[in-house]
């Protein structure tokens, strides 16, 4: 983490990332359900990112498709809560990978999630997580990640 004292959103751009319009849900349901004090957010996939782990996708593009799934979410935690400072802690992901079935590497996949979280929100980015290769995702996404969070009341 490069300063310590920087908001979530300070940090992003200190790492050269800027938050995507939130995407829109492709069926009938929201992009996060709030339930006291935690959000439970809805798988994001990517727009840039397809095919499948193993077989035309590196483990190095997968991560990098982690990583913008998380930035996917992250816009969403945004328009939801206003700050991304309000968030308390990362509780938990999961993390689809569409693999081919040989692919055993979803933990690197997933690294890429993961340590985006950790380098915006230093211990409080630190989370329980399950990566998981799929035979498929949707639109022949390379990966997909859902999150849950506490935010501060």
């Amino acid at each position: 983490m490069t300063n310590p004292t920087a908001t979530p959103e300070q940090r992003l751009q200190e790492l050269g990332f800027t938050l995507p319009a939130p995407r829109q849900a492709a069926g009938n349901y929201v992009g996060c359900v709030r339930v006291g004090n935690l959000l439970f957010m809805a798988g994001q996939g990517t727009d840039q990112y397809r095919g499948k782990l193993g077989q035309d996708v590196t483990i190095d593009v997968g991560y990098q498709a982690a990583r913008q799934c998380m930035l996917n979410l992250l816009a969403v935690v945004k328009q939801e809560i206003g700050e991304l400072s309000k968030v308390k802690r990362i509780v938990k992901l999961l993390g689809f990978v569409n693999s081919d079935p040989d692919f055993t590497d979803q933990p690197k996949v997933m690294n890429g999630a993961s340590d985006l979280l950790v380098e915006i929100f230093g211990d409080k980015g630190k989370h329980g997580r399950s990566a998981v290769g799929m035979a498929q995702l949707p639109h022949n996404n390379a990966v997909e990640v859902e999150m849950i969070l506490e935010i501060e009341e």
